[in-house]
């Protein structure tokens, strides 16, 4: 059983640089903090960064950009070793023993499967390490129901479904009280245009948890860091 009763996460594609933006994120004051396209700590020549990061996991290909879980001290932070190639990108690890699958999926120089498809080839292959009611799935899938194809069978709505099937339901969603599709908080503005604004990262939660509390953060704050919003969410134990 897991010991916390409730976590702040958040989860955040800083574009870059995170050694240049992290105090940004200290007032959002969260447990757990998934990061994408953020450089290794540990190849850092940043002290502040390095210290900031003193209880972190990082995977990537590239030392200047991969995603990061950057854990409150107290936490216990513990990677996972899954089979990956050649998906990308995934980190799996736990949480004070709750399965949490950080991501930042991508191309993958994939003829077919490419970002959401990456999640749904990694859930062929590695459905059971969600199997758990704590489980979560948390950051930027690069994908809306929006661009499902109806001859496709690993749509944004698939993944949700499978997802829905192991018990992990979209927390944004449930605290909205809202389909998938019909977001009206955009976490993605491409190229910093706020007329192309999309929404494209989430939290997925497992059955154990419930949601206190769910913010997307506003464009005039933090479109000068990243072209991406944080997510905030305030997930609960459910006691029954």
């Amino acid at each position: 059983m897991v010991e916390t009763r409730s976590l702040r996460i958040v989860t955040w594609n800083c574009n870059g640089a995170l050694r240049k933006k992290w105090h940004h994120l200290q007032p959002l004051d969260a447990d757990i903090y998934v990061i994408q396209e953020c450089e290794d700590p540990s190849g850092s020549s940043d002290s502040p960064y390095q210290d900031w990061a003193s209880n972190h996991l990082w995977t990537g290909e590239n030392k200047n950009k991969g995603v990061g879980v950057f854990a409150r001290s107290g936490l216990a932070l513990e990677r996972v070793d899954l089979r990956l190639d050649p998906l990308k990108l995934f980190l799996p690890c736990r949480i004070n023993g709750a399965p949490l699958l950080a991501t930042w999926t991508q191309h993958a120089n994939s003829p077919t499967f490419e970002y959401i498809g990456q999640l749904w080839k990694f859930l062929q292959g590695h459905r059971s390490f969600l199997d758990d009611p704590r489980a979560m799935v948390v950051g930027d899938l690069n994908s809306n129901v929006q661009w499902d194809k109806w001859d496709r069978w690993w749509n944004h709505s698939d993944v949700v479904r499978e997802l829905g099937d192991l018990g992990l339901r979209s927390a944004y969603h449930e605290s909205r009280k809202l389909a998938q599709g019909n977001e009206p908080d955009p976490t993605f503005f491409l190229q910093r245009n706020e007329s192309k604004a999309y929404h494209i990262d989430y939290v997925f939660m497992g059955q154990e948890w419930t949601v206190g509390g769910f913010d997307v953060g506003h464009s005039d704050q933090w479109l000068p860091y990243s072209d991406h919003m944080p997510l905030v969410v305030d997930l609960h134990v459910f006691d029954s």
